[in-house]
């Protein structure tokens, strides 16, 4: 059995390496060791996360999806947890998160076959209703927002994101370089909406 952790955060002023700690206490308290970690910065509420996904490539039948959080597994909408789901399944890994303790019995594999199957099914349905939990803080955390934005525009308070000067001064550097729209996203990381901007004050 091979045990591989996955780290997520949401953005990159957040750091995904804060839950490694509780993660390795948690191994360690059951004789396993971690043999595997799968860390990025991306949205819980996205499917296409690049590390999830080169975890479950990597993955062999029986192996342990370690989380500390079901909400770092999963802030997706019904269908795509569906689909990742179905994937996870395909793969037959176990899924074993921190704050699920019926998920718990999965990390070692010491049960019968009957009690095994029984922890299988209770743990599947807690883990729907997590995901589905997850879901909800974030649908209910971006309608307050949008609340928040609205009010704070109709107030003539919002004022939207801060501009990041510092990158957009090196994307102006770059277009007048002549470097292309699309080098300048991918040493960036910015969207092409971004550079279109830039450029326009480039060429006022």
């Amino acid at each position: 059995m091979f045990v591989r952790a996955y780290l997520r955060a949401s953005t990159t002023e957040q750091d995904a390496q804060r839950a490694r700690a509780p993660i390795e206490a948690f191994a360690a308290e059951r004789g396993l060791t971690v043999a595997a970690w799968y860390a990025e910065n991306e949205s819980g509420s996205k499917l296409a996360r690049p590390e999830l996904f080169r975890l479950l490539a990597d993955a062999q039948p029986g192996d342990v999806l370690l989380v500390e959080q079901v909400d770092r597994l999963s802030r997706l909408n019904a269908g795509d947890w569906e689909n990742l789901k179905a994937q996870i399944t395909a793969r037959r890994l176990r899924v074993v998160a921190l704050d699920l303790p019926t998920s718990w019995m999965m990390a070692t594999g010491k049960a019968d076959d009957f009690t095994t199957r029984m922890f299988e099914a209770i743990n599947a349905m807690m883990l729907d209703m997590l995901a589905a939990v997850a879901r909800k803080d974030y649908e209910d955390r971006r309608r307050r927002q949008a609340e928040g934005q609205a009010k704070a525009k109709a107030d003539g308070r919002y004022k939207g994101r801060p501009e990041d000067a510092g990158r957009n001064a090196g994307i102006a550097s770059m277009l007048k370089a002549g470097v292309s729209w699309s080098q300048i996203q991918k040493a960036t990381g910015c969207s092409r909406a971004t550079v279109a901007k830039i450029a326009k004050r480039v060429t006022a």
